[in-house]
């Protein structure tokens, strides 16, 4: 039993979210059942889909600058990312429960202006709306805004809280009765002395605002955060509602609940107070013979051999063009001692020398071409679950059972249909061994998630400190 039983309490049941991603090697783009990564129908068909199946949450990712690769734009990953908020909005008009989350940037935002837009896709979603709160410091993401790296890197965080805390406070200005209940006949619209003005004054900018928008159901939008690192778990812990996180098999889940347990209870909140839902991708099938042979299907055309050379170029900083993908990996060192941000998150701060060394020597013990190597090696095994309907939703119930996450969020590798096989089969698996929704427990994402309404702050505490 995790250590965390005393203080922790498990639910005995999960949820589901669904990852839109933009630009990525795991989404199939060349196959005759490919759709379109823009094209609104794809975002409809998915949402829908997902909704059907009583997913959570459907999640859209931002990427502020399109991927390059050797100084150009990678033209081997699919490129499809429409701004979250406007294509969330669109969502909304044709679904009715699921919640709608779009990751937007700390660092090349403005608290005013993203808490204004974020409280407008609540209200008109009904109180379905959530942020992905993500930040960056890096100046060739910066260059698109004409700020380069003004951000130090140890600062992301205390820059990010500084502007979650100015959201909350917009949020927080309206009191929830502030707006009059009977047309026609009360004095005022908004109650007198019930919206508040939010002084803000930091490094980076200052607000002084009176908020334009009244309250949605759920209060405000629910947060979410993907970082990682001890200052992302921190932040986390004081700040989300919800981890978007990278431990999806079981003993780094376990592990993962029991850390980010210790820090939310250090920050004074509930061991409860954050749901965890890593990042996840599933490959099914009636039998495990059968997801056995489809996820080869899939590797194969996640990775060909055009993607496997690209992927180590990415590492060796130089075209490697002439070399063959049913060969050995190549024996020349990289031109560059460390991977840079503009190959991606995948690729970024890794040591280039050490590491293709590493590799070439465990491709040669493995006996492996490049093709081989790289599918194995970009395929993120351990965020995969692949296996029959029922032997899946065994492995998943034993997470609900002992409350190693709360959910997944799936990637899925088949726009737009990728998430078929989940709600036709998987779902109703789950379902039959009760750790599973029946129906939406509320008309909130924040009620669909099991998540406390925010308190808003005393009169006269300061709302940002």
């Amino acid at each position: 039993m995790p250590r965390h039983s005393s203080a922790f309490i498990p639910s005995g049941t999960l949820q589901l979210g669904v990852f839109f991603q933009g630009v990525n090697s795991g989404t199939i783009w060349k196959a005759a059942e490919s759709g379109s990564q823009t094209d609104f129908e794809s975002f409809r068909r998915i949402a829908q889909t997902a909704e059907r199946g009583l997913f959570a949450a459907f999640f859209l990712g931002e990427g502020l600058r399109l991927r390059e690769h050797l100084g150009r734009p990678h033209a081997l990953d699919v490129v499809g990312r429409p701004d979250a908020q406007t294509m969330l909005a669109a969502l909304a008009s044709v679904t009715t429960h699921i919640g709608l989350a779009a990751t937007q940037n700390t660092t090349y935002n403005d608290p005013a202006d993203l808490a204004h837009r974020l409280s407008s896709l609540d209200l008109i979603s009904g109180g379905r709306a959530a942020w992905n709160m993500v930040t960056t410091d890096n100046a060739w993401t910066g260059a698109n805004f004409r700020r380069g790296g003004y951000l130090d890197h140890a600062d992301r965080y205390v820059h990010a809280e500084a502007f979650v805390r100015t959201a909350k406070a917009i949020w927080d200005s309206w009191a929830p009765d502030a707006v009059a209940g009977t047309a026609g006949t009360a004095g005022n619209w908004p109650e007198d002395g019930a919206v508040r003005r939010v002084h803000h004054e930091g490094q980076h900018y200052t607000v002084d605002y009176t908020p334009r928008l009244p309250r949605s159901p759920q209060h405000h939008p629910v947060l979410f955060q993907a970082g990682d690192s001890p200052a992302g778990r921190d932040f986390a812990a004081r700040q989300a509602d919800v981890i978007f996180s990278a431990h999806p098999q079981f003993d780094a889940a376990v592990a993962f609940r029991e850390d980010i347990v210790e820090r939310t209870l250090r920050a004074g909140r509930p061991a409860d107070a954050v749901k965890i839902m890593p990042a996840s991708e599933f490959i099914l099938a009636p039998t495990s013979a059968e997801a056995a042979e489809k996820k080869a299907w899939v590797r194969e055309l996640q990775i060909g051999p055009q993607q496997a050379i690209a992927y180590l170029e990415q590492f060796w900083g130089r075209q490697l063009d002439g070399w063959d993908p049913n060969g050995p990996l190549p024996d020349i060192d990289p031109a560059v001692e460390e991977t840079s941000e503009t190959r991606g998150s995948g690729f970024h701060g890794a040591k280039a020398v050490e590491l293709t060394a590493q590799w070439r020597q465990e491709a040669a013990e493995k006996g492996q071409t490049i093709l081989q190597f790289v599918r194995a090696k970009a395929a993120r095994s351990d965020a995969s679950f692949v296996g029959s309907y029922t032997d899946v939703a065994d492995k998943l119930a034993e997470y609900a059972r002992v409350g190693a996450v709360d959910g997944f969020n799936i990637s899925p590798w088949l726009v737009p249909t990728g998430l078929d096989d989940i709600v036709n089969h998987l779902v109703p698996e789950l379902q039959e061994r009760g750790v599973y929704p029946t129906q939406y427990r509320g008309a909130t994402l924040r009620e669909n998630l099991g998540l406390a309404v925010p308190e808003r702050a005393a009169a006269g505490e300061p709302a940002v400190r």
